[in-house]
């Protein structure tokens, strides 16, 4: 494994991380007191974990398809798997920044993920 490598694995790896943080404590502190508080029908009580998890799962995913990328994909699916990763990693540092203003670590681990993918990406360009 070469550095481009390394770092789209690492970036993978973070991703992975934040989702899995992110998904535990946004089901405890937002999912499970909205599903208590809100008199919900039973399809929004299906739906809402859901849609409210599906950030987490985005970047659980972008996370495993980043680390596959250097050991199984060719160079233009690795490229176009960091393209579409660091685009679902980029609007979630947008949305975190803004939404926190700044006062979460969300936005700055998902920022290095999309530097290391940016580097990790440049590999045979």
């Amino acid at each position: 494994m070469n550095m481009n490598d390394i770092a789209l694995v690492t970036a993978g790896s973070i991703g992975i991380l934040v989702a899995v943080i992110h998904g535990v404590l946004l089901h405890r502190l937002m999912v499970q007191p909205a599903l208590e508080a809100a008199p919900l029908t039973k399809i929004s009580k299906r739906l809402l974990p859901l849609l409210m998890q599906f950030s987490t799962i985005c970047w659980f995913i972008g996370g495993i398809a980043l680390i596959a990328a250097p050991i199984w994909f060719d160079p233009s699916a690795r490229l176009t798997t960091a393209f579409f990763v660091g685009g679902f990693y980029i609007y979630g540092t947008i949305g975190n920044l803004w939404g926190t203003k700044g006062r979460h670590i969300g936005w700055v681990l998902l920022v290095i993920a999309v530097l290391l993918i940016a580097y990790g990406a440049t590999d045979g360009l």
